[in-house]
């Protein structure tokens, strides 16, 4: 079996019958597409999880040589977690066992990520289950908008007896980020203000959504173009300890401010070209075109200055692959953030 996309994988065993497989492996990053398809893969049958850092693989192999007394005929699910390192410790191992593999018990391999030139991911490709469970979309993953859209409207809000529009998908992802723990989160509580099976849309979410939240970031953005980093950083806070991610935070942050940087970047295009723009037309050219919202971009823009407004875009992309990268682990992504908010509040 090739390597497939968890929203294409769990749409296509949804409600069917379960998995037959050896060997599974899983890598993307994304915890709940990594623990749906891990469900999916183990059905009903017994399930062994085992640390992949502290995991011997001699341990391993009895168990994938232990067939189950009482799971009627199924085969037991030995589940390792961070197998990144384990296969790291273990490589010859695991090689060897992917060629031939045990007929006793299924091994499902959940890593952070996978090189596609090494042995193990070939194998998987070739001769098991490779699944990308990841929220991103692009050619690394093999998902796209589309797909994703498509996944949140059919088998996410399935989940919760509800329907999701695309527009209202699309909305989630603009507001909320990447992350399907935190979409389906947002969708099940949409679920709430509707009977069951009725269709939440887009100005739902964006009333919802934006409830306090929105009026938070609102603040943050704010105080960011107004170079009041004390605020900022005061608000961020707020939201940080209500439990809201820092990769969730920053599409949301970077909304209104990519606008600002698309705008900036337009006028000194034009400036470079010998023409003369104003600021009402390099806002337009950035998909601003509302009087209320062109009226405060402009005094947004004279506020934050020439010199921050032009470099927005290398900034908003720098903090999203870190946060996506080297800054992506529990309080190192809110350290990114704060350094991201206090470096757009206080250059002037």
């Amino acid at each position: 079996m090739s390597k497939t996309h968890a929203f294409e994988f769990l749409a296509a065993h949804s409600g069917a019958a379960p998995v037959d497989f050896a060997v599974a492996g899983l890598f993307g990053g994304d915890s709940t597409l990594t623990s749906w398809a891990t469900a999916v893969l183990a059905g009903a049958a017994d399930v062994t999880e085992v640390d992949g850092t502290t995991g011997r693989w001699a341990d391993i192999n009895d168990e994938l040589s232990t067939a189950s007394l009482f799971d009627m005929g199924e085969k037991r699910t030995v589940v390792i977690r961070d197998a990144d390192k384990f296969v790291s410790a273990n490589r010859p191992e695991i090689e060897t066992y992917l060629a031939k593999p045990g007929m006793a018990a299924r091994l499902v391999l959940q890593f952070e990520s996978l090189a596609s030139n090494t042995k193990v991911y070939k194998a998987l490709d070739k001769s098991h289950v490779l699944v990308c469970c990841s929220g991103e979309t692009g050619q690394k993953t093999g998902a796209t908008a589309a797909s994703r859209r498509k996944f949140l409207t059919q088998y996410v809000a399935a989940r919760h007896q509800t329907k999701l529009t695309g527009g209202a998908a699309d909305a989630l992802i603009e507001m909320l980020g990447e992350d399907i723990g935190f979409l389906d989160t947002e969708i099940a509580k949409l679920a709430l203000y509707l009977p069951p099976g009725e269709t939440i849309e887009e100005p739902l979410v964006r009333d919802v959504v934006a409830g306090w939240q929105g009026k938070t970031i609102w603040q943050i953005t704010d105080a960011i173009s107004s170079g009041n980093a004390a605020e900022a950083i005061k608000q961020l806070d707020k939201l940080i300890s209500g439990g809201q991610p820092a990769i969730a935070l920053l599409p949301q942050i970077a909304w209104s401010l990519r606008r600002l940087g698309l705008a900036a970047s337009a006028h000194v295009a034009a400036e470079r070209a010998g023409k003369r723009q104003t600021l009402e037309d390099s806002l337009a050219q950035a998909g601003v075109h509302r009087p209320a919202e062109i009226s405060r971009a402009i005094a947004d823009m004279k506020r934050m200055k020439r010199e921050k407004a032009v470099q927005l875009l290398a900034w908003l992309l720098d903090a999203d692959l870190r946060l996506k990268g080297t800054h992506s682990a529990d309080g190192r992504d809110r350290f990114m953030l704060e350094q991201f908010v206090m470096r757009l509040a206080s250059v002037t």
